[in-house]
């Protein structure tokens, strides 16, 4: 046996390692302590401060008038409305539409190409995406996307007549293009009718027009012509003349005494139609409504009443991909064996999925929507890019009313502060909570 040389004993801090250490760290804490007190704590404490004075500084002070104000003016409570609906609808459906994704991604093959066409707007600046979707939510079809692809759809049930506007070129046609153009006065069979109309622009005249041409009459029908009853260098109204257009593709409807329509037919490129077959006398002429049905004008969405709508749907697509990548990571580390063992045991999919597969989930789905609350209470770029001035109030939230009270024109710096206050204190809870997740994981 050999015996070992006696332990030594640990130096004290004081034979001189202790200043050492102590200087290590303060060369390492006190540069981000200067950053922290410079760029967090001082802007905080004289923000705060600066929320009891009013427009014109430090010399007026108005004590809580500034916060009063928040719950009175009708620009801010709007705000606050708007970022509860952000609240109540963007987390829950951020969260929902990442799981749903995150799943779907295990069970198609072609998952690496999906992942990366959802994840991809996260890429780009919430300002740029706000951008694009002010594009395309343009409400004329020929310039928004979405409106195009809503008109293509609405098009193919509800197409668009041949006319947009047109008006009698006689007083013996009655109506409007909404309800119909009528002649006042009762056909009978073996007769012609001409329906002049006006008031056409030439960019409105249906391609392929020819020359009008008044149809013989003939026994047992009802034959006629509407025609662009406009002669250039003047003309008679009612007669069809050299040099004026047919309007082919018009919807013209014989009516019964009683109203009701018996026959209907559409004009040729001649301006001509006929109804064949008809006995008896009392009807009358009349050209469809359907003739001047307009066509899609397209979906307001940058309108007062969808434009919050439209900004949260933007706000999805963007972060849709964040959601879909962490949940996606946290079901990758689900043990297989507890899903197939929950299978085995008879439970189908859909029981695996919501007993087995969200509660284990839960903390990563609660890293996702706190995530979430806390960036859409501070939510502002996109709202700033997408809407357009005059709905930027009604699609107004708590930090974009923040940033124009104080640098929009307004420059009242005591309400824009007492603002940033009041969503700082909104801010602290989740934040709270978020504290209180990370020290129970660890």
């Amino acid at each position: 046996m050999t015996v070992g040389p006696p332990a030594r004993e640990v130096p004290s801090s004081d034979e001189g390692g202790g200043w050492r250490s102590w200087g290590v760290t303060a060369i390492f804490l006190v540069p981000a302590a200067v950053f922290l007190i410079v760029w967090i704590v001082y802007p905080t404490v004289y923000t705060i401060i600066r929320s009891f004075f009013g427009r014109d500084g430090f010399n007026n002070f108005v004590g809580i008038d500034n916060f009063k104000a928040i719950f009175t003016t009708s620009v801010l409570t709007t705000a606050i409305k708007n970022n509860a609906i952000w609240l109540g609808v963007v987390p829950a459906l951020v969260t929902a539409i990442g799981l749903i994704f995150a799943v779907l991604t295990e069970r198609i093959r072609w998952s690496v190409a999906f992942k990366t066409a959802v994840f991809m707007p996260m890429a780009i600046s919430l300002f740029a995406t706000g951008v694009i979707w002010r594009l395309m939510d343009q409400k004329d079809p020929n310039k928004g996307t979405l409106n195009a692809v809503i008109g293509v759809v609405h098009d193919a049930f509800s197409p668009p007549g041949p006319l947009s506007n047109a008006a009698p070129s006689t007083p013996s046609i009655v109506g409007s293009p909404q309800t119909g153009l009528v002649l006042k006065t009762p056909i009978a069979p073996g007769k012609v009718v001409r329906l002049g109309l006006t008031a056409i622009p030439p960019e409105d005249v249906p391609s392929g027009a020819k020359q009008a041409v008044q149809p013989p009459p003939k026994p047992g029908e009802i034959d006629g012509v509407v025609w662009r009853d406009f002669k250039p260098g003047g003309g008679v109204p009612g007669k069809v003349e050299k040099g004026e257009l047919a309007l082919p593709n018009v919807t013209v409807n014989l009516r019964d005494s009683s109203g009701k329509t018996v026959q209907s037919a559409t004009t040729d490129d001649k301006g001509d139609f006929a109804f064949k077959d008809v006995k008896g006398s009392g009807y009358k002429v009349a050209i469809g409504a359907d003739t001047f049905r307009q066509p899609f004008a397209g979906v307001d969405w940058l309108g007062s009443q969808l434009i919050t709508p439209s900004i949260i749907i933007a706000y999805i697509w963007v972060w849709a991909g964040f959601a879909m990548v962490v949940i996606a990571a946290g079901l990758a580390a689900i043990p297989r064996e507890t899903l197939e063992a929950a299978r085995t045991d008879g439970g189908s999919e859909w029981q695996v999925f919501r007993r087995v597969t969200v509660p284990l989930l839960a903390p990563v789905l609660s890293v996702v929507f706190i995530t979430m609350l806390i960036n859409v209470l501070k939510v502002f770029d996109i709202v700033l890019s997408v809407a357009p001035g005059s709905t930027q109030t009604d699609a107004n939230v708590i930090a974009l009313a923040m940033w124009r009270t104080s640098f929009g024109g307004v420059n009242d710096f005591g309400l824009g502060s007492a603002i940033a206050v009041f969503l700082f204190v909104l801010v602290i809870p989740v934040l709270a909570l978020n504290v209180r997740r990370f020290r129970r994981e660890v």
